[in-house]
């Protein structure tokens, strides 16, 4: 996969469709994750005439660390990617752990607006119980967070590796208590395969990234939602044990120009998988 070369001397891999255009969608992957799990997305954005990139967060695949980043860090890299791709306009779509960062996005002169595809809400919140609905698994990972990088370094590599190493036949197995029916119901054959090859990648050089996600995650991101004056837009299901729909109805409250579409019967991964050309059409109406 090709790498980027950021001012700093750090690398980013990058997957780009190629389409010559001064507009773009920019997509941020979930925790953990990989660009290539916007792969197909970048193909049908393509279809469409629209240039379409993703990338890997600092310290996945082999894009390197970004030691103490926070979620508004994410616009100096993504700043030095518009203006090495001649890009002028764009629209930012986050999915999970994504979400925080395509709302950080609205900050950056040349974004247009945001959609945050069950994305996760902010840690600490006096209205926002953070972990209330989460699987099991994440009230574990999140408790090692919280006492620190040495702790959840070790929790990583004690509890982590079956994910590096995750196979679409055991996909659902490794995600445990995290997901659903309506997600168990779309994990399967290519849908499962294609997750499974996102773990692996991401995790293919180290947990880094996934380390230093949760550790972003359980402190300020560095703006201010009120202070959002872009169009966003939310997208959520309520069968979601990885980020609770009391996340984006939280995201809402929060954000002046926010529109929830809440899906009932949807989870984490089957909200993406069946509204795909919905969430597309929505990029391409905000691109103008």
């Amino acid at each position: 996969m090709p790498q980027f070369k950021l001012r700093d001397g750090r690398e980013l891999e990058i997957l780009d469709n190629g389409i010559n255009s001064e507009r773009a969608i920019i997509f941020h992957h979930g925790t953990p994750g990989h660009a290539s799990a916007w792969s197909s997305w970048l193909e049908e954005a393509a279809l469409s005439g629209i240039r379409a990139i993703s990338y890997s967060r600092a310290g996945y695949g082999t894009s390197d660390r970004n030691p103490g980043r926070s979620v508004i860090s994410i616009n100096n890299d993504i700043a030095q990617i518009l203006d090495a791709k001649n890009i002028s306009k764009f629209v930012s779509i986050g999915w999970s752990g994504g979400g925080p960062h395509a709302l950080a996005n609205t900050f950056e002169p040349r974004n247009v607006g945001a959609i945050s595809l069950a994305g996760v809400g902010a840690f600490g919140a006096t209205d926002l119980d953070f972990l209330e609905g989460m699987g099991p698994e994440n009230h574990d990972e999140f408790g090692a967070a919280l006492k620190g990088e040495a702790v959840i370094t070790q929790w990583m590599n004690e509890n982590a590796v079956p994910m590096k190493q995750v196979t679409g036949s055991d996909i659902r197995e490794a995600f445990g208590g995290l997901i659903g029916d309506a997600d168990k119901a779309v994990l399967e054959g290519a849908v499962a395969d294609d997750m499974a090859a996102t773990m692996r990648n991401g995790l293919a050089v180290s947990f880094d990234g996934w380390i230093d996600d949760d550790l972003v995650f359980i402190k300020p991101w560095g703006f201010d939602l009120a202070a959002i004056t872009k169009p966003v837009i939310l997208w959520q299901g309520d069968d979601d044990f990885m980020v609770p729909h009391a996340h984006s109805y939280w995201l809402e409250k929060h954000i002046p120009t926010a529109k929830l579409s809440f899906i009932p019967g949807h989870g984490h991964i089957s909200l993406i998988e069946k509204y795909k050309p919905e969430i597309l059409k929505q990029a391409l109406e905000l691109l103008g």
